[in-house]
């Protein structure tokens, strides 16, 4: 069974509304670059080496996210959005009310994790 318009337009502006607070967490990560500072002593450089590395890896985390988004509107523009991408089964409601970019049903999404 098809998923309902409705959910479809309430999918499609749960991950638009997603998408903009991703583009704007990302704009304040960049504007909050790295600060220019004389380091003091080693602890102090490995914790700035250490905040510089985690503002990385939650930049591309974010990154990431937002290219699942981008991947799941267009899966919607295409009439293609909650059917897997692997087996052509219709991806549950409940899953994609959790996971709205899911792009596979669960048991494809296992298989996957498990390779």
């Amino acid at each position: 069974m098809k998923h309902s318009q409705k959910f479809l337009e309430d999918m499609k502006k749960q991950l638009a509304g997603r998408q903009e607070e991703i583009l704007e967490e990302i704009k304040d990560m960049s504007s909050n670059g790295p600060v220019e500072r004389q380091v003091m002593d080693s602890g102090d450089e490995a914790l700035s080496l250490s905040m510089e590395k985690l503002q990385n890896v939650l930049q591309k985390n974010e990154i990431d996210e937002l290219n699942s988004i981008s991947d799941a509107i267009g899966r919607m523009n295409k009439g293609e959005y909650g059917i897997c991408l692997d087996c052509g089964k219709i991806i549950s409601q409940q899953r994609l009310e959790h996971y709205p970019y899911a792009a596979r049903c669960i048991v494809c999404q296992e298989a996957v994790e498990s390779q």
